[in-house]
């Protein structure tokens, strides 16, 4: 089987499904898509259209909602960079008092979440 070059996907899809399952029910975990992968006069002209209806430059990959808390989650590989606007989005939720947080697997994400005062179904945690 052929290994896929995108480690952060995976990743993200591996989060999205344990998030799902260890929070409490009703809580939202959602991604929003936020660029357009291909390239050329027709991908820019679709990311000049979604720009035009409210996506964000550096949005993170993963918003989660639960229990009245907001957080925000960016998902990396082991060796992924923040890019310039996701470091200035950063900047801006947490001024704002909302959670965020950089994070290269499952285990991250559960402690991000735990570290913010998010419940969880997990036994022995809050």
């Amino acid at each position: 089987m052929r290994k896929r070059a995108t480690p952060e996907a995976d990743i993200q899809r591996s989060i999205v499904c344990i998030l799902r399952a260890i929070l409490p029910r009703g809580s939202i975990v959602h991604h929003a898509a936020n660029e357009i992968a291909s390239g050329g006069r027709a991908g820019r002209a679709r990311q000049s259209i979604l720009v035009g209806m409210g996506v964000h430059p550096g949005f993170s990959d993963l918003l989660v909602i639960s229990e009245g808390k907001v957080m925000f989650i960016e998902v990396k590989s082991a060796t992924g960079r923040l890019r310039p606007a996701q470091e200035a989005f950063r900047d801006a939720v947490t001024r704002q008092g909302f959670g965020w947080a950089l994070v290269r697997s499952v285990d991250d994400a559960i402690a991000e979440l735990q570290a913010h005062g998010f419940a969880t179904r997990i036994a022995g945690t809050p």
